[in-house]
Formats: C-alpha cells, sequence, structure tokens
C-alpha cells in the first residue's frame, strides 16, 4: 500500500469533487493569465498605433494646434464613456451571469436595449454639451468652435463602440473587444490624417477630428457586424426580456462611476486647459500618451479576468474567484513595473520624435509613471466592487479622489505647473487604489492586495 494511502486513505479518483475542483481551478487560472496575455499584447499594438498617431499629429500640426486638439480629445472620451449608462461595463457583469443562469431571453433583451440606449445617450449628451457650449458663447467663437460642432457627431459613435467593446469583453473576445477601438480607429485617424493634409486640407485640430468622425463611425460598423455574427452562433433566436429596474439599478451608479473615473483620469488635462497654454498642455497630454504603456497592464488584467470574477460568484465558485484574484494581482503589480521600468529607459527616445521641445515632458512622465505602479500593489479592487456589488461604493471613492485631485492641481499647478499637475494625479491614483482594495475587503472580504498571501474569500 503507498504511503500517502496508509496516511490518508485511499488517493481520490479523476471524477472526484475535489479533484474536479481544482482542475476547474488550474483551468480558469491558467486561462485567465493567457487571456491576460493576448490582451495585453493587443493593448501594446494599440499603444503603438496611438503613440505613432499622436507623434504625427504633433509633429503636423505644432504645439498649439495639437494642444486644442488633446483638449477636445479629452471631452469626446469622458462624454463617451459616460454616454453608455454604464451598460458597457453592466454586460460583463449581466451577461455571463444570465447566461450562467440560463435566462437567454434576458441577454437578449440587454444586448439589444443596451445598443440602442448607449447610442441614444451619446446623441443625448453630445447635444446637452453643444446646449452648454452656445450659452457660455466665448467657446465656440474661439479657437475650439469648429472642433466642437465635429466633435457633437463623434461623441454617439465613441459611446456605441465602448458599448460593443463591453459585450464582446463578456463573452471572452478580446481581440475583437480591442482591436476595432484601438487598433483600427487609430490606424484609420493616422492615415486619414495623413491623407487630408497630403490632398491640401490645412494641419489644424478641427481636421484631426474630422478624420477621427470617420474612423470612429468606420470602426464601429466593423466591430458591429463582427459581433452581430458570432453572437447569433452563440445566441440562438428566441425571445427577449428586460430587466431595466435591476440592470440600470447597478448600472448607473456604474455610469456615475464611469464619469468620474474618466473625469479622473482626465482632469489634470483639463484643468491644464484653463490654467496654461495650449503649447503646454500638448507637453503634457504627450507624456500621458506614453504613460498609457503603463495603464494598459491593469487594463488587460481587468479585461481579461473581470467577467470572470461575475461568474465564478453566479457559479459560486468562491475559490477560483479567490484564485483568479490573486494571480491577477500578482501579476499586474509584476507587469506594471517591468513596462515602467522600460517606458522610463526608452523616454527620451520616445518624446523626442514629438519634437525637441517634448524633453520637457520628461520629468512629468517619470511621475505619473511611479504613481500607476504604486496603484497597481492594490490589486482588482475596483473590479471587485463593479462585478460583485458595491459599485455605489466604487462611484463615492472615485468622486472623492476626483475632488482631491483637482483641489491639489488647483493648488500646485499655479506655481509648479506641468510637474504641479503630475504630482497630484500620481498622488490621487495611488490612494484611489487603496481605496478600493479597502472597499473590496470590507465588501466582501477579499483582500486585493498583490503580495498579502492566504488571502481569500470570507
Amino acid at each position: 500500500m503507498a504511503l500517502d494511502e496508509t496516511i490518508a486513505g485511499p488517493l481520490p479518483g479523476p471524477s472526484h469533487p475535489l479533484v474536479r475542483g481544482l482542475a476547474r481551478l488550474r483551468a480558469a487560472r491558467n486561462g485567465a493569465g493567457e487571456a491576460a496575455l493576448g490582451v495585453f499584447g493587443l493593448r501594446i499594438a494599440a499603444a503603438g498605433f496611438a503613440y505613432l498617431a499622436q507623434v504625427m499629429m504633433a509633429r503636423m500640426m505644432g504645439g498649439t494646434e495639437y494642444g486644442i486638439f488633446a483638449t477636445v480629445w479629452v471631452w469626446i472620451a469622458i462624454l463617451g464613456h459616460t454616454a453608455t449608462l454604464g451598460l458597457g461595463q453592466g454586460a460583463c457583469r449581466f451577461l455571463p451571469a444570465e447566461r450562467a443562469r440560463g435566462d437567454l431571453a434576458a441577454m437578449r433583451g440587454f444586448l439589444i436595449g443596451g445598443a440602442f440606449a448607449s447610442a441614444a445617450g451619446g446623441l443625448v449628451l453630445a447635444l446637452a454639451g453643444l446646449a452648454v457650449a452656445r450659452m457660455q458663447g466665448g467657446l465656440l467663437a474661439g479657437p475650439y468652435g469648429e472642433l466642437i460642432l465635429v466633435a457633437v457627431c463623434v461623441v454617439p459613435l465613441f459611446a456605441f463602440q465602448d458599448y460593443l467593446e463591453g459585450v464582446a469583453r463578456s463573452q471572452g473576445w478580446p481581440l475583437l473587444a480591442i482591436a476595432p477601438p484601438y487598433l483600427l480607429r487609430q490606424g484609420l485617424i493616422m492615415v486619414g490624417m495623413a491623407a487630408a493634409v497630403l490632398f491640401g486640407a490645412p494641419a489644424h485640430a478641427w481636421v484631426a477630428i474630422a478624420c477621427t468622425l470617420v474612423a470612429t463611425g468606420a470602426a464601429a460598423t466593423v466591430q458591429g457586424v463582427v459581433l452581430l455574427v458570432r453572437l447569433r452562433r452563440r445566441l440562438p433566436p428566441g425571445p427577449r426580456r428586460t430587466r431595466w429596474r435591476v440592470w440600470l439599478g447597478a448600472c448607473l451608479p456604474i455610469a456615475a462611476g464611469e464619469l468620474a473615473a474618466s473625469a479622473f483620469g482626465f482632469v489634470d488635462v483639463v484643468l491644464l486647459g484653463f490654467l496654461a497654454p495650449p503649447a503646454a498642455v500638448g507637453l503634457y497630454f504627450a507624456a500621458t500618451r506614453i504613460q498609457q504603456f503603463v495603464v494598459f497592464v491593469s487594463y488587460a488584467a481587468s479585461a481579461a479576468t473581470a467577467q470572470r470574477f461575475a461568474a465564478a460568484r453566479a457559479e459560486g465558485d468562491e475559490a477560483g474567484l479567490a484564485a483568479l484574484v490573486r494571480v491577477q494581482a500578482r501579476w499586474t503589480f509584476l507587469g506594471t513595473a517591468v513596462v515602467g521600468l522600460g517606458v522610463l529607459a526608452t523616454a527620451p527616445l520616445l518624446l523626442g520624435l514629438f519634437g525637441s521641445d517634448f524633453h520637457d515632458s520628461l520629468p512629468v512622465l517619470a511621475i505619473l509613471v511611479a504613481g500607476g505602479v504604486a496603484a497597481s500593489l492594490f490589486g482588482p479592487g475596483e473590479d471587485i466592487l463593479i462585478m460583485l456589488g458595491g459599485e455605489r461604493l466604487c462611484v463615492g471613492i472615485t468622486l472623492a479622489m476626483l475632488g482631491l485631485a483637482v483641489l491639489l492641481c488647483l493648488a500646485l499647478v499655479p506655481a509648479l505647473g506641468m510637474i504641479g499637475a503630475a504630482i497630484a494625479m500620481a498622488g490621487a491614483t495611488a490612494l484611489r487604489g487603496f481605496a478600493m482594495a479597502a472597499g473590496a475587503k470590507a465588501v466582501h472580504g477579499i483582500s486585493t492586495l498583490a503580495f498579502a498571501w492566504g488571502r481569500g474569500a470570507a
């Protein structure tokens, strides 16, 4: 008789529940890791496209026009992410859970209703923004006037594509989620801008926004068609059922959180637009575009695992949930640190491609990278709160950190300029990561810290 059998009895066979559970756990961990690596690779490629596009625009437009373009693009992103009413993130939460429960009618209702709601929300927000600009008066008469009129058309398309990204993520299709908005759209913007200038258009910011409009429409169309074809293979035709009270009850707080998160991500650029000349905004924005290489590590991990958190909880697989959190937290921090060091090592070259003046952005980039690495130490606390319940706490944390970032920027930018904005954002980013981790622990009993051994769901 084997020694193990003498001590602990016969070894469990392959059909034993413990063996099956461990196999599922290993499969979940391996699948999440492979998906995260795939998403990370795609996002790095997308970041390369975006970086080249920004370099080209900065070179063609010059610092002032580039700063104007950056300011308007930031507002498009803020309004576009918010206009989905949280249904993009909600897709990652509800669609896997509805499938796990076998409620295909609710899945169909969410998919169709979410698409219409996102596009309509984008149109309403864009028109509201235009109305505010008209009441203000000076915006439409100044250098931002032409850009605002074009941006009104971009926002609904941006919102619709943001929803499509969430749906693709919910089904475990990271390539379809990421490639159209971050590879195809960026590539079309780059090609469109080059072609427009080649055929005689001025290298002005409004031309770049017009190219963004065309590129966003084309990329959203491609993504929508491919997604529809793939969904029809997975989800057969049938009745639809809506649960708007449940969905919006969770998604509207998520939308508020997305607005707060978008504002948090861009508040430094927005405030610089009010407190500094456009050229300074362009210098700062270039640093944030390079710093995105670091942020993409966390994004890749979230895109690969956030929907798995919801599915694991719906299936009652608490061990698998704890394992996914543990794996994501550790590898996200390590990946963020490695990429951050790589970005800083190559920063002089990367910034130099924008132009000789952009070397002044190096201290800004270093501070922003440090803030991102510090935040990654606290793991996927935000994903846990959004996917498992706790979205209102998530919104509250983000709003509090947004307020802190605004106060810090207002205090530091007048004295330190771009450096002050970078210090404010790095500090607020790290503190936000800590607060999200504390919230996830308090609400769900799950520690998300990168190297807190022996944790799990309470």
